[in-house]
């Protein structure tokens, strides 16, 4: 595998696995709001509401990295790096203990009250899990993901290029004019159909 194959590989492979897991993430309990009548789990999507598009979008650059050619390339490096630093801006307050903004939605749904004075009375304390630090990493890794499109998208091929001796060979031969059945033979050997 050559150099230029494995930054392409590392850097698809690294937003594809950190984008997956930030999703996955995003439907885990990320906080936890004490109440005087229990707890409630607060989902990574209900305190973060644009967490899942952003993880998502982060799936789609590295599945459209494989394919666009090099101008393209340096476009999508820098939205990864984008993606990364609004998801780590985002997540980075909720490790530790998240503020009363992040429970809020999760509260008003259990206990029907609304505003941030009136959540603030009725949540006693709130804890983080481990899933805004798992998302925090994720991000750091798109980011870095991103960062190296960016250095090394000039080096590397282009998605397609396999086919394009298909094509160069079709041109050559309607170029050279009508053909036997010997260069029919030949054709076929080489996996082309001569009769295109």
């Amino acid at each position: 595998m050559s150099v230029r194959t494995r930054a392409r590989t590392f850097t698809v492979v690294a937003i594809l696995a950190a984008g997956a897991l930030g999703l996955i993430g995003s439907t885990q309990t990320w906080a936890l709001a004490a109440l005087a009548d229990g707890d409630v789990d607060v989902p990574g999507a209900t305190a973060v509401p644009v967490l899942q598009p952003l993880m998502l979008t982060a799936l789609a650059l590295g599945l459209v990295l494989t394919l666009v050619g090099r101008a393209l390339r340096y476009v999508l490096g820098a939205l990864a790096v984008a993606v990364a630093a609004a998801v780590a801006a985002l997540t980075a307050p909720l490790i530790g203990r998240p503020p009363a903004s992040a429970v809020a939605p999760a509260v008003t749904e259990r206990t029907g009250l609304a505003g941030e004075e009136a959540i603030a009375e009725v949540v006693l304390s709130t804890a983080s899990t481990a899933w805004p630090a798992v998302t925090l990493v994720c991000a750091v890794v798109i980011g870095f993901a991103g960062v190296a499109v960016l250095v090394t998208a000039h080096r590397w091929t282009r998605g397609g290029r396999r086919y394009d001796g298909a094509a160069a060979a079709a041109t050559r031969a309607s170029d050279a004019g009508p053909l036997d059945a010997i260069d029919s033979w030949d054709d076929l050997s080489r996996g082309d159909d001569p009769t295109r």
